[in-house]
């Protein structure tokens, strides 16, 4: 097959787990035996040249479109006063973007369109306009990689700043009202998570709607023997210009950390992530070592004993997570966080939700009650059963052959006898 990837980003380097997730299905794909055009906006943020994919062999082609996507305070007003657009979302949108994806349509022939993720789910109602005698549009698949409205909803629940409310709320409207627009406009929707197939259904999302986690790319993923880990140590990794990453930093900093830090002074908290705010990087006296970006970050997980991810909003799956189970590292998460992942409390995560319930879990852990050799281990096996990317891969195979079976039996059909 010949697929088509339309992305909101070029997915390089491997920083984030959004990159990843896109990566890998693409690299999952060349590996299977079959053709890859990505088409991404490159974005000032996350620039990359032509070449940056070049690792993925002959069968892959990148191709980009230069669009500016950058937040900016006067373009974000104008689009408050103005617009019924979620700012977020219309800043993915581009004419350049639609003509290059038609033009890629016209000439070459492609089996079918993936489109990654609602920033970019627009554009199947382009292509909808776009019908002629010239274009053949082929089946659309939407990789939800999450509900985003649902998102902005909890973020504006939680919000304590009136202003900022009113704010969250106005951009989860138009994110709700955008993502049932267009989400029905695919053949198929692959959800990430199993509760993201059923908030799908429960805004009218037509079938199939299959659940197709991320997977991980295990080689990526072989733990340094040499390096061992820092005892008493906790860290976090993640994008800290994502919303929810953010907030759930600042409740661990506000609500947890004080009381712990009290009673267990050498604990230390090391955190890192793309998009650090100042308000963190400043220097800090009670053990929270912030790193800003790393460069690896196997290599700083690698580095430190207990993974926290304490996730208060959000929806899709953390690959941040599967990362660090990879590596055989417990990891103490609320539930929320580690929704969509196949994990049992106590068996192969700590889950965990409430103030009291971290401390509880911490306190443990610091005393060595908890089991994190054993969890460890048993995080590592659920990886290898479940979120090999070959196997991922394989089932986004099989819905694109159910998609592609009836085009086939068409275009076989004997013709009619005069």
């Amino acid at each position: 097959m010949h697929i088509l990837q339309l992305i909101p980003r070029v997915p390089f380097p491997l920083t984030t787990g959004g990159a990843i997730a896109m990566h890998d299905v693409a690299a999952g794909l060349v590996q299977a035996g079959h053709r890859v055009t990505m088409l991404a906006i490159n974005t000032p943020k996350h620039h990359q040249p032509a070449d940056a994919l070049d690792h993925l062999g002959p069968n892959f082609r990148l191709v980009t479109v230069d669009i500016d996507t950058d937040i900016s305070p006067r373009r974000a007003l104008k689009n408050l006063l103005f617009s019924r657009q979620p700012y977020i979302a219309e800043r993915f949108i581009s004419s350049l973007v639609g003509e290059k994806l038609v033009e890629l349509l016209r000439t070459e022939k492609i089996d079918l369109v993936q489109m990654e993720g609602t920033f970019v789910a627009w554009y199947a109602e382009y292509l909808g306009r776009q019908h002629s005698a010239e274009l053949t549009v082929p089946p659309l698949v939407l990789r939800a990689h999450n509900l985003e409205y649902t998102i902005w909803k909890m973020l504006a629940g939680r919000e304590a700043n009136p202003i900022k409310r009113f704010l969250l709320r106005t951009m989860a409207r138009r994110l709700e009202v955008f993502e049932r627009r267009h989400l029905l406009q695919f053949d198929a929707v692959a959800a990430i998570t199993p509760d993201d197939v059923e908030r799908l259904r429960g805004i009218g999302c037509p079938e199939p709607v299959e659940f197709i986690p991320a997977g991980v790319e295990l080689a990526r993923f072989q733990p340094d023997p040499a390096v061992t880990p820092k005892p008493r140590t906790l860290f976090m990794i993640g994008s800290l210009n994502w919303l929810p990453n953010l907030e759930g930093v600042e409740w661990l900093l506000r609500e947890v950390w004080p009381t712990f830090h009290a009673e267990m002074p050498d604990v230390e908290l090391h955190i890192a992530g793309s998009g650090t705010p100042d308000s963190l990087l400043a220097p800090r006296t009670d053990n929270v070592i912030v790193h800003g970006f790393v460069k690896s970050a196997p290599a700083f997980m690698q580095q430190y004993d207990l993974m926290v991810v304490p996730l208060l909003s959000g929806g899709g799956m953390r690959i941040k997570i599967i990362e660090g189970m990879t590596l055989g590292k417990p990891v103490l998460s609320t539930r929320l966080g580690a929704e969509g992942i196949a994990v049992r409390d106590g068996h192969d995560i700590v889950l965990r939700d409430s103030v009291e319930e971290w401390l509880t879990a911490l306190r443990a852990w610091a005393r060595g009650e908890l089991p994190t050799t054993q969890i460890g281990l048993a995080a590592k096996r659920t990886v290898l059963e479940l979120y090999d990317n070959g196997q991922v891969v394989q089932r986004f195979v099989g819905l694109y052959e159910q998609l592609l079976a009836p085009v086939a039996a068409s275009t076989s059909a004997p013709l009619p006898r005069a």
